[in-house]
């Protein structure tokens, strides 16, 4: 291995580490202002209704859930709508993580099933922008990957 690959590699991992925790402070801020819409279904009726408010489309799923067909289908419809809609769009895996951020159970008091977290849309309503460093972090990172052709960048949330 070179120095330069050395090197590379480690710029790399520090700026998924840092992109990781914006987005963990981002899903934070956005839940406490109410600004996250949690669920593939109730996701994709709100890009119907107002793809203007979603400025970020966070596709979640663990090793599990990759053979599951019909949840990528529901990526691959969520994915595309994002692209034409100007949506940035991250792919995380760490489903216990963001479970710990967004303070789910894994069955609620009420013996219901837990919500629905493979899909989450940060929403930025006109009327009360939600101002938050991280949302610009994380679209500068989207962006970058765009840039290099990964449309739909990966992220690993890391369990603490």
């Amino acid at each position: 291995m070179t120095l330069e690959e050395v090197v590379g590699s480690n710029s790399t991992e520090k700026k998924m580490e840092t992109v990781s925790q914006a987005l963990e402070e981002l899903l934070v801020a956005a839940q406490q202002q109410d600004c996250l819409t949690v669920g593939v279904y109730e996701s994709a009726k709100l890009m119907n209704v107002d793809p203007d408010s979603v400025v970020l489309c966070i596709l979640a799923t663990d090793e599990e859930d990759e053979d599951d067909i019909a949840l990528q289908i529901h990526f691959t419809l969520l994915q595309a709508f994002c692209c034409d809609n100007d949506i940035n769009i991250l792919r995380v895996s760490g489903m216990r993580r963001l479970a710990q951020l967004l303070k789910e159970d894994t069955e609620d008091s009420n013996s219901n099933e837990p919500r629905d977290l493979h899909c989450i849309l940060v929403n930025n309503p006109q009327v009360q922008p939600l101002q938050c460093q991280a949302l610009q972090d994380v679209g500068s990172f989207c962006e970058e990957s765009r840039c290099s052709n990964q449309w739909v960048p990966c992220l690993e949330l890391q369990d603490r």
